[in-house]
Order: structure tokens, then sequence, then C-alpha cells
């Protein structure tokens, strides 16, 4: 079965960031072994279904929650501090949930719920809070990459991997993508308003800044490989059409930075249209 057919966005913070009860927790999922990225989806996917077939709604809602064991990332480490990413997918999950709850309509709502509504919330409500103060390490996207989370990485970093651990990614200091997403910002907004891609932008530079600002954020195309053949992955400039639409902007040149979307719009929404061919 192919992963789930998201892209992510991720950062991966210092070891000595985690403290306290999460700390252990992250670094308890350390100590049984890390996920590798490309497996990452259908493990999320894997304990999320589990916990549906036994009647539960989260991962972890039978042993109280919070005990929940903590699935983690890791870069380095060989004679140094690693970098961890903790998965968050019980909160995730619980974020999930409430968005459903809140976006559909109550006969999907009805059917699709392996418990009643008002405890449901009750429980992805919890979930969301084992969180704390501090902000999930992932955010995703379904079926496309979110085009302002390119304006955080430079198009020659790109990571290609065509073999049986097939992937697309960019990993980036969390400092440069703060600083690329703030530029973009400004840019974005003084060409073309508050609204669209500035807002997200500005969403996901927030999302950043609640982090060891030694971080190391990474973009992952994720499932979505699956949908594209080798050929269109090595040819796949997305990064550096949206550097290019950016310094046109910055120019004044409205018209080529919007040839420049269109195309991005036309790759990507290919990509999307396979969710209605499936």
């Amino acid at each position: 079965m192919p992963s789930p057919f998201l892209s992510y966005l991720r950062v991966y913070e210092p070891l000595r960031a985690f403290d306290g009860a999460s700390g252990a927790a992250v670094r308890a999922g350390l100590a049984r072994g890390a996920v590798r990225p490309d497996r990452a989806g259908r493990r999320e996917r894997e304990l999320c279904l589990r916990a549906m077939l036994r009647g539960r709604l989260l991962p972890g809602d039978a042993g109280g929650g919070a005990g929940a064991p903590v699935d983690v990332l890791v870069l380095g480490g060989e004679g140094g501090e690693p970098f961890v990413c903790p998965l968050d997918t019980r909160p995730r999950a619980g974020a999930a949930v409430l968005g459903f709850l809140a976006e559909e309509d109550p006969v999907l709502r009805s059917s699709a719920l392996v418990v009643p509504e008002a405890a449901a919330r009750r429980r992805a409500e919890r979930a969301v809070a084992e969180l704390g103060d501090s902000a999930a390490h992932v955010v995703t996207a379904a079926w496309t990459v979110p085009l302002p989370w390119f304006a955080l990485v430079d198009p020659e970093e790109r990571q290609v991997r065509l073999d049986a651990q097939r992937r697309v990614w960019w990993r980036v200091p969390i400092a440069k993508a703060l600083g690329r997403a703030a530029q973009a910002e400004r840019v974005v907004r003084g060409a073309l308003g508050d609204d669209g891609p500035a807002e997200v932008l500005a969403e996901t530079r927030g999302w950043l800044e609640r982090f060891d600002r030694t971080s190391i954020v990474e973009l992952d195309y994720g499932g979505l490989v699956d949908l594209l053949d080798d050929a269109a992955l090595r040819s796949d400039d997305s990064a550096g059409e949206v550097r290019r639409a950016l310094r046109l902007l910055r120019a004044g040149d409205l018209d080529e930075a919007t040839e420049c979307y269109g195309r991005l719009r036309d790759f990507w929404g290919r990509v999307a249209a396979r969710q209605r061919d499936g």
C-alpha cells in the first residue's frame, strides 16, 4: 500500500530542547529507534487505523492518552547531538478530528466516527492539549505542496532519491527558513495583498518561531512521489519557479510572475487530479 498522499513540513529540534515529561517521551522514542522518513506516513496511518478498528478514536486512547508512545525522526547523532522531530501523531490526529467535526455535515460525522460526537470532541481536545505550550513538529498538506512552502528552501539544495526509499526533500537551518519566509511575505503582501499566499507565509513563519533557533526545517514530498514518475520528479523545478515568481514580483513584473504561478498551478493541479482519478 502506498504512503498517504501528503506532503510534510517538519522541524527537527536539538535533543537538548526536549525536557520535562514531553522530553522523557521523546527520549524513549529515540531509545526505541527512529522511524525512517519515507515510512513515517504509513506508520501514522497504521496507528490511526488500528485505533479505529479497536473502537477507539485516537492512538493511545486505551492507555489514557498522555502515555502513548512518541515516534521520532532523527538527523545526525553520530558523535554529536541528534536533531529530533517527534511525529506528535496523537495530538495531530486530535486536531484533524476537531477540523472534521467543524467542517463536515452531521450525516458524514455520525457515519465516520467510532464514538459519539460529544465524546469524540472531548477526546480530541484532550489530545491536542497534550502538546501544552509546545507546537506540533509536523504540518501536512493533502495531494499537493502549498506553494508558499517553497519560499523557505533553496532550489539548489533539493535532494532526490529514486531507489526503494523514493523521496524528494529539502533541509534548511530554521534561521534561514524564517528569514526567507519574512522576505517572501513582504514581497507578496506588497504585490498581491494580505490574503492567500501572504497569509500562509505569515502562519508558517509564526509556527517556525516557536522552535529552537538551531533547529532544522525539512520540506518533504512524502507520498506525493507515488503520483509522479521518475522523469517528472527529476525535472520538477517548483522551488525555482517560486523563487523566480518572487523575484518578478519584487521587480513589479506581475505578468511574468503570473506565468510562473500558472506553470506551478498546472503541475500541481495535475497531481491533485489523481485524487479524482483514483
